[in-house]
């Protein structure tokens, strides 16, 4: 190890140690203070708008010049390059010392670094990702407990029941070696009555999507009120319909039968592909195959949860082929009309990620620019809230890492052969 590389090395553990009393407004001059000593020139920390179109400067305590923008946009510009494709890139083809990294926890996409100004000698190295991979994880360590995070993300005022649903939100995207999924919920600032959610166990990805009746905040208390109760179920072992039921009985008991919520339960076993799914009033899954086939998944469905009728859930088991793409949605995405009364429609929904898989952009982008698509077809106005929630599973064998990084938007490091091979070595239980 060189010097550089040990001074770098030593400025990680240094952040580190200073985190732990360290605010979020604290966090942008500490970094850039510790880094500015290894090569690392005023770094910049850009985190993203909630709808994911705008890049905001987290100022903190750090000073800025007057030509260091407070806000940038994610389409047509370099930071905004970045952060759509999850790699470093160069501000300019003339100032290759200044350069914008993505911030990624996992791979849920935060914003931007930039790092460097014109004429400095900064090289897009390993250690570079590696900054940009500490800066989000403290980022993250700090945000829960900050309103000024909130505050930056933010363009306009939130509804009650939208500030509920973010609280309980999984992050958008997420990935193992065999799974992706990503997930994207609108109107951002008005959603009331959708909720989606997954976890693992083991090999198994449990997955779900709720749609609570009404467009208020008795719709968010619903929607909150059935995802915490699927997740009490679930996580005391019952089984999908147990927990869909034991969500119906707690709905029913809340609030009398006057409010209720339809849902799609699911969980996807990863060594074989086996999804077994319940649908409780709910549009049925679809899966795109071969990035060209829509496959329409059915199940008989049973009354939406809390309307107290005691007709039980069917499970319904389908077998995935490796690299399918299954779609859990709202109506919101299918059925809203704009104002020549024409339907977005399902045809629409998998016609726009089937004709966009084809340009190789990461997962998450694509629904970025599904959602954007959807808002321009209905004028910049939703009636009701639309989620989409995209889970690709690659077979019963890991991902090679390249793959990966493509699909989730990962710089190279952080999906290294030795994540792949230790799960190739897990042998494979063909017992869903």
């Amino acid at each position: 190890m060189n010097s550089v590389e040990a001074g770098r090395a030593r400025v990680l553990t240094e952040l580190i140690a200073a985190s732990h009393l360290m605010t979020l407004e604290q966090l942008p001059g500490t970094v850039a203070s510790h880094a500015a000593g290894v090569g690392w020139p005023q770094v910049l920390i850009y985190l993203a708008d909630l709808q994911q179109v705008r890049l905001c400067l987290l100022h903190g305590s750090i000073d800025v010049s007057a030509d260091v923008p407070a806000e940038l946009s994610v389409e047509g510009t370099v930071a905004g390059r970045a952060f759509q494709l999850g790699k470093a890139l160069p501000a300019s083809a003339s100032a290759k010392g200044q350069w914008w990294v993505p911030l990624l926890d996992g791979t849920e996409r935060l914003g931007v670094l930039r790092v460097g100004v014109p004429g400095a000698q900064v090289e897009a190295d390993e250690d570079l990702n590696t900054l940009a991979g500490l800066v989000a994880l403290l980022l993250v360590s700090k945000r829960d407990t900050s309103d000024s995070y909130s505050q930056l993300v933010r363009r306009r005022r939130m509804e009650v029941s939208a500030e509920m649903e973010w609280q309980l939100m999984p992050p958008r995207t997420f990935a193992t070696d065999r799974v992706l999924i990503s997930a994207i919920m609108e109107p951002a600032y008005q959603v009331s009555g959708d909720v989606f959610d997954y976890a693992l166990t083991g090999e198994t990805v449990h997955l779900s999507v709720f749609d609570a009746m009404g467009h208020d905040t008795a719709a968010g208390l619903t929607a909150n009120l059935a995802l915490a109760a699927a997740r009490n179920h679930r996580r005391q072992g019952a089984d999908l319909l147990q927990t869909a039921e034991g969500v119906g009985e707690i709905l029913t008991e809340q609030f009398a039968g006057n409010r209720y919520a339809t849902g799609i339960l699911a969980d996807l076993h990863l060594a074989t592909g086996m999804l077994t799914w319940t649908n409780y009033g709910h549009h049925p899954p679809v899966v795109i195959r071969g990035n060209r086939t829509v496959v329409h998944l059915s199940c008989s469905p049973a009354p939406p949860m809390g309307t107290g009728l005691d007709r039980p859930g069917i499970l319904r088991r389908d077998k995935l082929e490796p690299r399918d793409r299954l779609l859990l949605y709202t109506d919101g995405i299918t059925e809203a009309r704009n104002r020549e009364g024409q339907e977005f429609g399902l045809h629409g929904l998998t016609d726009f990620l089937i004709r966009h898989h084809a340009d190789d952009l990461p997962v998450p982008e694509t629904l970025r620019r599904l959602i954007g698509h959807h808002l321009e077809h209905h004028h910049g106005r939703l009636n009701d809230d639309a989620t989409v929630m995209l889970v690709e599973w690659h077979g019963p064998t890991p991902y090679r890492p390249g793959q990966l990084q493509a699909l989730a938007g990962l710089p190279p490091s952080t999906a290294p052969e030795t994540v792949s091979s230790a799960w190739a070595q897990q042998p494979a239980d063909d017992d869903p």
